[in-house]
Protein backbone atom coordinates (compact mmCIF):
# COMPACT_ATOMS: atom_id res chain seq x y z
CA UNK A 1 0.00 0.00 0.00
CA UNK A 2 2.42 2.49 -0.99
CA UNK A 3 0.53 4.22 -3.30
CA UNK A 4 -1.99 5.41 0.06
CA UNK A 5 0.91 6.62 2.05
CA UNK A 6 2.25 8.63 -0.93
CA UNK A 7 -1.43 10.19 -1.68
CA UNK A 8 -1.80 10.87 2.67
CA UNK A 9 1.85 12.70 1.72
CA UNK A 10 0.95 14.44 -0.61
CA UNK A 11 -2.61 15.78 0.75
CA UNK A 12 -0.99 16.33 4.38
CA UNK A 13 1.29 18.84 2.00
CA UNK A 14 -1.28 20.24 0.70
CA UNK A 15 -3.00 21.02 3.55
CA UNK A 16 0.00 22.26 5.64
CA UNK A 17 0.79 24.46 2.26
CA UNK A 18 -2.35 26.05 2.05
CA UNK A 19 -5.53 25.38 3.92
CA UNK A 20 -3.33 25.38 7.73
CA UNK A 21 -3.44 29.16 7.64
CA UNK A 22 -6.37 30.94 7.00
CA UNK A 23 -4.61 34.09 5.34
CA UNK A 24 -3.03 31.62 2.99
CA UNK A 25 -5.94 29.78 2.35
CA UNK A 26 -8.15 33.42 1.52
CA UNK A 27 -5.12 34.70 -0.73
CA UNK A 28 -5.16 31.28 -2.37
CA UNK A 29 -8.53 31.39 -3.18
CA UNK A 30 -8.52 34.82 -4.82
CA UNK A 31 -5.27 34.31 -6.31
CA UNK A 32 -7.16 30.93 -8.30
CA UNK A 33 -10.24 33.15 -8.94
CA UNK A 34 -8.48 35.94 -10.20
CA UNK A 35 -6.29 33.63 -12.38
CA UNK A 36 -9.14 31.60 -13.29
CA UNK A 37 -11.05 34.42 -14.59
CA UNK A 38 -8.25 35.65 -17.02
CA UNK A 39 -7.74 32.24 -18.56
CA UNK A 40 -11.06 32.37 -19.01
CA UNK A 41 -12.03 35.82 -20.00
CA UNK A 42 -8.74 35.01 -22.98
CA UNK A 43 -10.28 31.50 -24.26
CA UNK A 44 -13.52 33.64 -24.95
CA UNK A 45 -11.91 36.28 -26.71
CA UNK A 46 -10.36 34.39 -28.95
CA UNK A 47 -13.48 31.97 -29.72
CA UNK A 48 -15.48 35.08 -30.12
CA UNK A 49 -12.90 36.53 -32.43
CA UNK A 50 -12.16 33.20 -34.38
CA UNK A 51 -15.93 32.49 -34.84
CA UNK A 52 -16.63 36.74 -35.96
CA UNK A 53 -13.65 36.76 -37.96
CA UNK A 54 -14.25 39.44 -41.26
CA UNK A 55 -17.33 40.27 -39.24
CA UNK A 56 -15.42 42.74 -36.56
CA UNK A 57 -14.71 46.31 -36.54
CA UNK A 58 -10.46 45.79 -36.21
CA UNK A 59 -11.16 43.14 -39.06
CA UNK A 60 -13.15 46.25 -42.07
CA UNK A 61 -11.67 48.84 -40.56
CA UNK A 62 -9.17 49.11 -42.87
CA UNK A 63 -11.87 48.95 -46.36
CA UNK A 64 -13.16 52.39 -44.55
CA UNK A 65 -10.29 54.67 -42.83
CA UNK A 66 -8.92 56.61 -45.86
Amino acid sequence: MPAAGASSGLARTVYNTFFKRNSVYVTTIFASAIAFEMGFDTISDKVWDDMNKGKQWKDIKHKYEQ
